[in-house]
C-alpha cells in the first residue's frame, strides 16, 4: 500500500503526516474518533507509522504511545520490524482511560501483518473477559517497556480496584514496568496572568481583579449582577463525568444562594437531550445558563468568571479541568478519585496544613456525599470570605505544569533505555 509522508512543523517540532492512498479515506473524515472502522483506521497507522520509521532509517531511542489507538504499536516493533534492525528502540505506553481498551475480532492482526495464532494467547493480546476478542490496549502493556498512567492515584485504582475494567490481572502480572505520572497543564495557553480571552488578567497578588471576569461571565450569558457565588461546569457530559449528580447539582446550587454556568456537550443522545430540556427549563433565570456545545474563548471566560467549579467525576484518570480551576482561583469542589484526589485537597479534612488545601473533597457517589462538600463551600463563600479567598490563592499557587511531569517522562526514557 502506498502512502505520502509530509513534515511540518506545529510549536518548533518537527512532525511527519502520513496521507495513505486507500479508496476508505482513513485519515480524512473531519473528526479523529467516534467512526465504525476506527480499529481498522489505527491499526493502520500503526503499522503506517513503523514502516516509515524503518525506510526512512528512523530508529528512534524512545516511540510513546498512547492508549488503544496506538496499543499495535510496541506488538508491531518487537514482532517484525525488531527483527529488521529496529533493536535499539524501546516504548513508553501511557494509559488515559482504561474505560476504552480497543477491542476487536483476530481480523485487525492479520490486517496488520500479524499472527493471531502467536498473539491470541492470555499472556499477550487475547482479553481477559471476552472469547476470542483482540485487547489492543492489553497489547500495548505487555509489549511495552515501560507503562504509564496519568496520575498515580488511578495507577493503583485500575490495578487494585474494578475501576481497572478487567485488565487488573495484567497490570499485576506487569507492576514492576508501571507507573502513575500526573498530567501537566500547558501554563502558556491556561494562565489568568496572559490569558487574552478573558476580560481583565489577574494573577495571585491581583486576586481582586478576577471579580471583572465574573461581570463580564455575567453580561455575557444574561446572568442576575447579585452578591452570589458563580459555580460551572466545563467539559464532557457523560456517564463518567458524572452527569447523575452534575443534575442534581443545579437545582441545589440555585436554591441555595448560587448561580450556575454550564459549558460542555455529549455525544450520548439521551444525555444530551436531558440537557437540552434542562436549558429550555431554565432558559429564562436570571441564576442560571446552560451552553450546550464547546467553544474555547467562552471556556478561558467561565473559568476567570466563576468561584467554583464542580468534578463530580464517578472515576477520573487525571483531570485537567480542577487544575485549569486552581489555575485562576476558581475554587474545585470534586469526588475523591483519581487525579481529583491527587490535586485537590479538601479545606476542611485534608490531612496538610491549611495553606496547602485548595478545594472541597466528597466521596460517595450520591446526592448526599456531593451535597456535604457544595454545602461547605457555598458556607464558605458566604460566611467567611477572607478564608475562601485564601483558598482562591493557596489554588493558585501549586504548581501542576509540565515541568515536573515531563521530568518523570525523561527519567523513564532514561530507565528503559539502559
Amino acid at each position: 500500500m502506498h502512502c505520502d509522508v509530509y513534515f511540518g512543523f506545529c510549536d518548533g517540532l518537527k512532525c511527519f503526516f502520513i496521507e495513505p492512498h486507500l479508496p476508505q479515506a482513513f485519515f480524512n473524515r473531519g473528526v479523529y474518533y467516534g467512526q465504525q472502522d476506527d480499529r481498522e483506521r489505527f491499526a493502520f497507522f500503526c503499522r503506517a507509522a513503523l514502516e516509515f520509521m524503518w525506510k526512512a532509517g528512523k530508529g528512534p531511542a524512545i516511540i510513546h504511545c498512547h492508549d488503544w489507538q496506538t496499543g499495535l504499536v510496541p506488538v508491531l516493533l518487537y514482532e517484525i520490524y525488531e527483527p529488521l534492525g529496529m533493536n535499539r528502540t524501546r516504548v513508553c505506553y501511557t494509559l488515559h482511560n482504561v474505560g476504552h481498551q480497543g477491542l476487536a475480532g483476530e481480523q485487525i492482526l492479520r490486517q496488520a501483518g500479524l499472527s493471531p495464532a502467536k498473539l491470541m494467547t492470555p499472556d499477550r493480546l487475547l482479553d481477559d473477559t471476552h472469547q476470542r476478542a483482540v485487547n489492543l490496549m492489553k497489547g500495548g502493556i505487555v509489549y511495552s517497556n515501560f507503562v504509564t498512567t496519568v496520575s498515580p492515584r488511578y495507577a493503583g485504582e485500575i490495578r487494585n480496584t474494578q475501576l481497572g475494567m478487567g485488565l487488573q490481572r495484567t497490570l499485576n502480572l506487569h507492576h514492576a514496568k508501571f507507573g502513575g505520572v500526573l498530567n501537566g497543564l500547558d501554563y502558556g495557553a491556561w494562565n489568568p496572568a496572559i490569558d487574552p480571552h478573558i476580560a481583565r488578567r489577574y494573577a495571585v497578588d491581583r486576586i481582586e481583579d478576577k471579580f471583572a471576569n465574573k461581570e463580564a461571565l455575567r453580561a455575557r450569558l444574561w446572568l442576575r449582577h447579585n452578591f452570589k457565588p458563580i459555580i460551572a461546569y466545563v467539559g464532557r457530559l457523560d456517564y463518567q463525568k458524572g452527569v447523575e449528580l452534575i443534575l442534581h447539582a443545579i437545582p441545589y446550587y440555585l436554591n441555595n444562594g448560587c448561580q450556575f454556568v454550564l459549558l460542555g456537550s455529549s455525544l450520548d443522545g439521551g444525555i444530551s437531550g436531558a440537557f437540552w430540556r434542562l436549558k429550555q427549563q431554565f432558559n429564562d433565570h436570571p441564576d442560571c445558563h446552560l451552553e450546550i456545545g464547546y467553544n474555547e474563548e467562552l471556556a478561558h471566560l467561565v473559568y476567570a468568571g466563576s468561584d467554583m467549579i464542580l468534578v463530580p467525576s464517578v472515576y477520573e484518570p487525571c483531570g485537567l479541568t480542577q487544575i485549569i480551576g486552581l489555575r485562576y482561583g476558581t475554587v474545585p469542589v470534586v469526588r475523591n478519585t483519581g487525579g481529583l484526589a491527587d490535586t485537590v485537597f479538601d479545606a476542611d479534612y485534608a490531612p496538610k496544613p491549611y495553606h496547602e488545601r485548595n478545594g472541597y473533597v466528597f466521596n460517595d457517589y450520591t446526592p448526599p456525599g456531593l451535597e456535604s462538600a457544595l454545602r461547605r463551600a457555598i458556607g464558605l463563600w458566604y460566611d467567611y470570605p477572607v478564608y475562601f479567598r485564601q483558598l482562591m490563592a493557596n489554588g493558585m499557587r501549586y504548581d501542576y505544569s509540565w515541568n515536573h511531569s515531563a521530568q518523570h517522562y525523561l527519567n523513564i526514557y532514561h530507565h528503559i533505555k539502559t
